[in-house]
């Protein structure tokens, strides 16, 4: 088999472009691709706890924290003792986050149209679909 027709190579090569793409959009904003799709995350809902992030956004306890901890340090989100239970803590947005968030949400709207702009709007509603298939087929 020829490694173009490899789907692994296809798809290792389309992450590699759609992450660089994305990673030199974000830039102009400081932030890192995961950075600004998390501040999204947040936007949409702020004062959730980190589990319920975590899921939402489909990473690990562990990466989640490093990026929550650089945010933090940002000055973009705030950590809060959940009220409602000790064990777990609230992430809230700071305004400066706020305003970020907004930013960022815009950056990565102008960046999927940017990207994408060489699909018909049939071929990029037939990519969501499969790229949805085939994630639920693997869980």
């Amino acid at each position: 088999m020829q490694q173009t027709d490899c789907i692994f190579f296809q798809f290792a090569k389309a992450n590699q472009l759609a992450g660089r793409f994305l990673s030199q959009k974000v830039s102009e904003l400081n932030l890192t691709p995961v950075q600004a799709m998390i501040l999204g995350f947040l936007h949409i809902e702020d004062q959730i706890t980190s589990s319920e992030l975590g899921k939402k956004t489909e990473l690990d306890s562990a990466t989640l924290t490093g990026i929550l901890d650089r945010l933090e340090a940002a000055g973009f989100i705030e950590r809060k003792n959940n009220p409602d239970d000790r064990r777990s803590i609230h992430i809230h947005l700071t305004p400066k986050g706020n305003e970020m968030s907004k930013e960022a949400i815009h950056v990565i709207a102008s960046a999927n149209v940017e990207f994408l702009q060489v699909l018909t709007k049939e071929e990029k509603r037939d990519l969501h679909e499969i790229i949805k298939k085939l994630r639920r087929a693997q869980r």
